[in-house]
């Protein structure tokens, strides 16, 4: 009797956080997140929906019951990705556009062309919306997000919680591949709902099979991710090895989060590549891209580390310059 009833209830808090998660993604409930616009140097907010929500999930003890029976388990986002593929899911575009503020001049199709709500998330732009820096000696984004930038992957402190350490071998279970990086760069590039969400490669190279590690959705906001950073290895992940001439071997890993079950590869393994050249996309959520430079290769953009030093994340977008070779 006793067992039935909790099952009751896990059920119907299941129902409850599903009905509250659909509302929150693509209604109109909104909090700030404050970043530096890389043009400017100016602290700016990012509109996120969702992110009381959010705070009440990772930093109440409910919430975390919560988030923890219910949330991140891949039937939420995979319930809810089906509705963004369904026809009727187009209605809430308009919204959402405008909400955001995403400008639509970009994209290569006008917002009345998209047949659901994924058609439009997973949108592709003009060329020149997004100018490719060809300089052999740079590394450029893979995607559009805030980014934060360590040097040394084992000073993490400036901008997550004091104490944390990015576990390699989690992330990655592999400890060979660990090593290599051990003692490397780590980027982090975040991906809110408004961003354009297709990835690229971030130099010339011959790429690798794409190895999949399952696991939760958890959020990757800010909100969940300072006092929490195992949620990078706990949550589902592909990783893949870009062999360059110039910049050594480049991991490169797209990380899934709440409402972003799927991560869809869009490349030939085994082949040769260029910089700028498509890689996959997200489909519906916001959602995480982590780059591994090997140790002494190249040289991040000072403002990108100064700004995660002070806390802050950095505005980014596909194709512009993250870091320089040192060879």
């Amino acid at each position: 009797m006793v067992k039935a009833l909790l099952e009751c209830c896990i059920v119907l808090l299941a129902i409850i956080m599903i009905t509250s998660v659909a509302v929150v993604f693509t209604g109109n409930e909104m909090k700030s997140i404050d970043y530096i616009d890389r043009k400017t140097g100016e602290i700016k907010q990012e509109m996120v929906p969702g992110e009381n929500w959010l705070q009440w999930l990772y930093h109440n003890p409910f919430g975390k019951l919560a988030l923890h029976s219910v949330v991140k388990r891949k039937f939420v986002s995979c319930w809810y990705g089906g509705q963004m593929d369904a026809p009727a899911s187009k209605s809430k575009i308009a919204d959402f556009v405008e909400s955001l503020q995403i400008d639509m001049r970009e994209a290569v199709r006008p917002i009345n062309e998209y047949e659901t709500f994924n058609d439009f998330f997973i949108r592709t732009l003009k060329p020149e919306a997004r100018p490719i820096d060809t300089d052999p000696g740079v590394i450029v984004s893979p995607a559009d997000g805030k980014v934060l930038a360590f040097d040394e992957i084992k000073v993490m402190d400036t901008f997550f919680a004091k104490g944390q350490e990015f576990s390699l071998d989690d992330f990655l279970q592999d400890k060979a591949l660990s090593d290599t990086y051990a003692d490397g760069t780590l980027l982090i590039i975040r991906l809110a709902p408004a961003d354009y969400h297709r990835f690229h490669f971030p130099a010339d190279g011959r790429i690798s099979k794409s190895t999949l590690i399952n696991g939760y959705l958890y959020s990757v906001s800010p909100y969940a991710v300072k006092n929490m950073m195992k949620v990078y290895w706990e949550n589902k992940r592909e990783y893949s090895v870009l062999s360059t001439e110039h910049s050594g071997d480049i991991l490169l890993c797209e990380v899934g989060a709440t409402m972003v079950g799927s991560i869809v590869q869009q490349y030939t393994p085994g082949t040769n590549v260029k910089k700028g050249q498509e890689k996959g996309w997200f489909k519906f959520g916001g959602s995480t891209i982590i780059v591994l430079l090997e140790k002494g290769i190249a040289q991040v953009d000072s403002d990108i580390l100064q700004n995660t030093k002070n806390g802050y994340e950095t505005s980014i977008k596909m194709g512009e310059r993250l870091a320089t070779v040192l060879k």
